[in-house]
């Protein structure tokens, strides 16, 4: 965890950046994200000489030549304001976006990139903060970047809203990712979902990590994202970077787009796809339009998981509540291929409070394997009713927090058969779904146990109001004898 004292310099950095004029909060870890970069060149390169002279050979594929020296960051991060400004923003910068073709695979993420830092004074402040982080920490440079991107305050394009990491890490702790597993997040955003199921990787199989096959295939092969933003797939590398995950395969396209037709890739796909959207039905691929017609996005990337997704691949997605109860036919399709064709397991509705301030809507979490032969047998529903935060736009800790219970009780469903409905998590039989035309709000099955107040009669009520009338009329007569002493 990052300590107090490191998240004041952050913020102070932030309020720097918001002074000289920078206040969109994705524009601002953009550039810091550029200066991560560019003092991880220098590492690489200092990485390089320490095997060379250690070895006593010469320095292989070095990352700046002798004419580049000062553009280093251990070189110019201790020069005056004006001379590192001069350096950075016409020299280190341009170098930096060139390396697009580099060996290291974060480079590829820089072209377009724009250096928007206004002046010498910030530019030194944000490298001084950078320079005091131990870098070579992966939980605390991942802490420091999830700090950053905590402060993405405001909704984007499509519906888009970062997904808080307590629900990301709930539902990577549901579907329990395995060391084999392909994963996909196909709006990925910031990579929160590919971060969480990293980190899930080094706290249960951090023996795997000894083993030089499984490290290559972590790196280079675990872990796909699509991102139609440039911007936040360059802040989504760094994240995983950061993270310790070396080349993610992330990539900048639109995962619903005519053009995009992977499909039987992933064995793993967990997702907050945007939702409230509408597209143009002649950009959407053909096959997901054969499954589901419809023009909303909600239901085109559940078509798309399904069509991405290995037999056998397992999916955790967030969804809007109208998708669970939507009476239009392409809502209809869509839970009637998930039951009836894949497995549906899990549908585990949200509180409304849980993606303020971005969003009031109430959401759900709907878990499903791809079988295309069905095997949807008794659907497991629990109803959420605290994260562990305020359901108000503050969200501040609160002591009621029912993932732990969730998590809890799916990882042991033989107990769940035991439950009533009238408990926060009970089994539906899908039978009674079907029968219920493929509504899964957890409304329509839960039981609510009405309790039976008594109240007096009302000639006992009257008579009790009469006798406080009696007193009241007492009590006016002693103060007004009192007043008039």
């Amino acid at each position: 965890m990052i300590t107090g004292e490191l998240k004041s310099k952050i913020d102070k950095v932030w309020d720097a950046f918001w002074t000289g004029g920078i206040s969109n909060p994705l524009t601002v870890i953009e550039q810091i994200t550029y200066l991560l970069f560019i003092k991880r060149l220098d590492e690489l390169h200092t990485a390089k000489e320490l095997k060379a002279n250690t070895l006593k050979t010469p320095l292989e594929e070095p990352i700046f030549s002798d004419k580049q020296q000062h553009l280093r960051w251990s070189r110019f991060k201790d020069k005056d304001a004006e001379q590192m400004y001069e350096i950075v923003g016409k020299e280190t910068f341009d170098f930096m976006k060139s390396m697009a073709n580099d060996e290291s695979p974060f480079a590829k993420f820089m072209k377009g990139a724009t250096f928007m830092i206004p002046t010498p004074n910030l530019l030194d402040k944000v490298v001084n903060m950078i320079s005091e982080i131990p870098m070579q920490d992966r939980d605390t440079k991942g802490d420091l970047y999830e700090y950053l991107l905590s402060k993405i305050a405001s909704a984007g394009k499509n519906g888009q809203f970062r997904t808080p990491m307590h629900i990301i890490k709930m539902m990577v702790a549901l579907m329990k990712p395995k060391p084999e597993d392909i994963v996909f997040d196909p709006a990925c955003g910031t990579g929160g979902f590919l971060v969480a199921t990293g980190e899930y990787m080094h706290d249960n199989y951090s023996d795997k990590f000894h083993n030089k096959t499984f490290r290559d295939y972590y790196n280079n092969q675990m872990f796909h994202g699509n991102e139609f933003d440039a911007t936040m797939i360059r802040i989504g590398a760094m994240n995983m970077l950061l993270h310790g995950i070396e080349n993610p395969n992330l990539y900048d396209r639109d995962s619903l787009a005519e053009s995009y037709t992977v499909k039987n890739q992933y064995s793993l796909i967990l997702a907050n796809p945007p939702f409230k959207g509408s597209l143009d039905e002649e950009s959407v691929e053909k096959s997901l339009l054969k499954m589901v017609k419809t023009k909303k996005t909600e239901l085109l990337f559940l078509a798309l998981m399904l069509r991405t997704l290995k037999i056998g691949g397992r999916c955790a997605v967030i969804v809007p509540d109208g998708v669970l109860f939507g009476s239009s036919n392409a809502h209809s399709a869509i839970r009637k291929e998930i039951i009836d064709s894949q497995k549906l397991e899990a549908v585990i509705s949200m509180p409304s409070g849980v993606f303020k301030p971005y969003a009031g809507v109430s959401t759900a979490v709907l878990i499903f394997t791809k079988t295309t032969s069905g095997g949807t047998d008794n659907v497991w529903f629990y109803d959420m009713k605290a994260d562990g935060y305020s359901l108000d736009d503050k969200r501040n800790p609160a002591e009621q927090n029912d993932i732990p219970d969730i998590i809890n009780r799916y990882s042991d469903l033989d107990t769940e058969k035991k439950r009533n409905r009238t408990d926060k998590s009970f089994f539906v039989p899908v039978n009674e779904i079907r029968e219920n035309k493929y509504d899964l709000s957890i409304n329509r099955y839960k039981e609510i146990v009405y309790e039976e107040k008594q109240f007096d009669p009302p000639q006992k009520i009257i008579a009790d109001i009469r006798s406080l009338d009696k007193e009241r009329m007492k009590e006016l007569e002693i103060l007004e004898k009192l007043l008039n002493q």
